[in-house]
């Protein structure tokens, strides 16, 4: 797996796990706070559930 923010290798057992580091768990923090990253449309209520069954088939956490 490759860090979202800066592309370097991300160990399995990382503790800022899916980035590299604390620095840039920060930067991806900080890109939501400001806006960067934006959902691009509503989901329907299909898109949810279909995303729903993808998440529980990849063993994901309950949502909440």
């Amino acid at each position: 797996m490759r860090c979202p923010i800066c592309k370097e290798v991300v160990a399995n057992d990382g503790k800022d796990r899916p980035f590299c580091s604390a620095r840039c768990k920060k930067i991806d923090l900080g890109n939501w706070l400001t806006e960067a990253y934006r959902i691009s449309r509503p989901m329907n209520e299909d898109e949810v559930e279909a995303t729903l069954r993808v998440d529980e088939s990849e063993g994901a956490d309950e949502v909440h």
